[in-house]
């Protein structure tokens, strides 16, 4: 079905897909992989982490974790 769409405004995208109106599929091209030591994503005010000691393996024996293929 047809549908009709008003006034919009989009300020910014960070990743994701904006649809408007009919769709059959929608699929984001987008693939990330992060590796990062012991408290390294802690957020806060006040943050104390002891960590004894660390190592941050990143052997990926696979070739791809994720392939992006285009649906063109």
């Amino acid at each position: 079905m047809p549908a009709i769409v008003g006034p919009i405004q989009i300020i910014e995208v960070g990743g994701g897909v904006i649809n408007f109106g009919d769709s059959f599929y929608l699929s984001p091209k987008s693939a990330g992989k992060t590796a990062a030591g012991a408290g390294a994503f802690n957020t806060g005010s006040l943050i104390n982490t002891n960590n004894g000691v660390n190592a941050t393996t990143t052997y990926d024996p696979d070739l791809a974790d994720q392939v992006i293929g285009s649906n063109a």
